[in-house]
C-alpha cells in the first residue's frame, strides 16, 4: 500500500490487533494491515493513540503532520539507525570540504539538468520558440557548476537556475484557467503554488524517511544552511527529485484536468489556498501513482520506482562519503 494519507479533520488514528484504523464522526474511514504501510501522513488535525505511537516506532514507520494546505509541521520517527560509520563520514565532510563541495555540485547539477530536460520535452511537444532562451540560460548555468568551488557560489547558481525555470513555468501550463506568476510559499496564495507546496511537503516526508533508513543524520546538510529543526540533508537530496516527481505530478494534474479552479478554497485572513477534500484525494492518488511508477535507473541499470530511488540515491551518497565510489551521481532522467 505504501503511504497512508489521512485527510479527515479531527480523525482518530488507532489500532486493532495488527491493523491501523482511522475513525471520524463515529465512522470507520480506514482499516489496513500495518505490514502494508511504509509511512503515514496526516493533513490537518488528528489524534493518535499511544498504542499507534508505540507500534509505528517499533515498526520504523514515520508519521508526518501537515496542515490542510500542505505546510509541513513535523514528524514522529523511530530511533536513528545503528550505522554510526555513515554519520561519522557525513560529519567529517561538513563545511567547505572537498566532499561537501562535490555533493553540492551533484545536487545542483541534478536539479538543473532535470529542469532543463523538462523544458526540452515541452519544447518538443509545444512551441520551440517559447523555451529556446530559458533552455540556453540553464545550459549556461549548468556549465558553470564544475568551475565553481564555493558552496555559497553554487547556491547562487541553484537560485539562478531555479529563477529561470520558474520564470517560464507558466508556459508549461496548457489550461487557460490556471496561471503561474512567481513561486509563493508561505502561504501559497494561488492554486498552482498550492499544489507545488503540497507536493514538496509530501516529497520531504518520503526523502527524509529514505535518509533515515540509510543511516544519515537528516539535520546536517551541505547545500542547505543548518537551522534548528530543519532536515537539511533531506532537503539537499530532494532537489534532484523536485522536477521529476512533484512538478511532473502538478503539471499532469492541471494539464489533464484532474483538478479545476473550483477545487480550491482560500482562507479569508491569510489568503492561503488549499484543495477541497475530494480534489486532495485525487492529487494524493496521482502523487502515489507517480511514486510507484517505474523507470530504468541510469547508474544501477535496473528498473526501480521513484520510492525506491529515494533510498538508492541516499545509499549512493553514503558510498561516496565513505570512499567506496569516486563520485556521487545525481539522478538525471531524460
Amino acid at each position: 500500500m505504501g503511504t497512508v494519507y489521512i485527510t479527515q479533520e479531527d480523525a482518530f488514528i488507532g489500532k486493532v490487533d495488527e491493523r491501523l484504523t482511522v475513525k471520524a464522526d463515529k465512522k470507520n474511514l480506514l482499516d489496513v494491515p500495518l505490514i502494508k504501510i511504509d509511512g503515514v501522513v496526516a493533513l490537518g488535525r488528528a489524534t493518535v493513540s499511544p498504542a499507534v505511537v508505540v507500534e509505528l516506532l517499533e515498526r520504523h514507520i514515520p508519521l508526518s503532520f501537515l496542515t490542510v494546505n500542505g505546510r509541513y509541521l513535523g514528524r514522529l520517527e523511530p530511533e536513528m539507525t545503528k550505522n554510526i560509520f555513515v554519520r561519522k563520514a557525513q560529519w567529517q565532510a561538513a563545511g567547505e570540504s572537498e566532499q561537501a563541495v562535490h555533493l553540492v555540485r551533484g545536487f545542483v547539477r541534478g536539479k538543473l539538468k532535470n529542469y532543463r530536460n523538462t523544458l526540452l520535452e515541452c519544447q518538443r511537444k509545444y512551441s520551440p520558440q517559447d523555451f529556446e532562451k530559458p533552455i540556453a540560460q540553464l545550459k549556461q548555468v549548468i556549465a558553470s557548476i564544475d568551475k565553481t568551488s564555493s558552496i555559497n557560489s553554487l547556491r547562487g547558481l541553484e537560485g539562478a537556475g531555479s529563477a529561470t525555470y520558474f520564470g517560464c513555468f507558466n508556459r508549461l501550463i496548457r489550461v487557460p484557467e490556471f496561471s503561474f506568476e512567481v513561486r509563493r510559499r508561505r502561504p501559497p496564495t494561488d492554486p498552482v503554488n498550492s499544489l507545488l507546496s503540497l507536493g514538496y511537503s509530501l516529497l520531504r516526508h518520503d526523502v527524509q524517511s529514505a535518509v533515515n533508513i540509510v543511516g544519515f543524520d537528516p539535520y546536517l546538510g551541505y547545500l542547505h544552511f543548518e537551522r534548528y529543526g530543519r532536515p537539511s540533508l533531506a532537503l539537499d537530496l530532494m532537489e534532484e527529485f523536485r522536477p521529476l516527481v512533484v512538478d511532473a505530478v502538478v503539471l499532469t494534474a492541471i494539464n489533464l484536468q484532474k483538478v479545476s479552479p473550483s477545487d480550491f478554497t482560500a482562507e479569508p485572513l491569510s489568503g492561503a489556498v488549499s484543495l477541497t477534500k475530494e480534489a486532495l484525494h485525487n492529487f494524493l492518488r496521482l502523487y502515489e501513482q507517480k511514486k510507484q511508477s517505474k523507470f530504468k535507473h541510469p547508474v544501477m541499470e535496473k528498473l526501480c520506482t521513484y520510492q525506491e530511488a529515494f533510498e538508492i540515491q541516499g545509499r549512493l551518497m553514503a558510498k561516496y562519503l565513505m570512499g567506496e565510489i569516486d563520485k556521487y551521481p545525481p539522478l538525471v532522467l531524460k
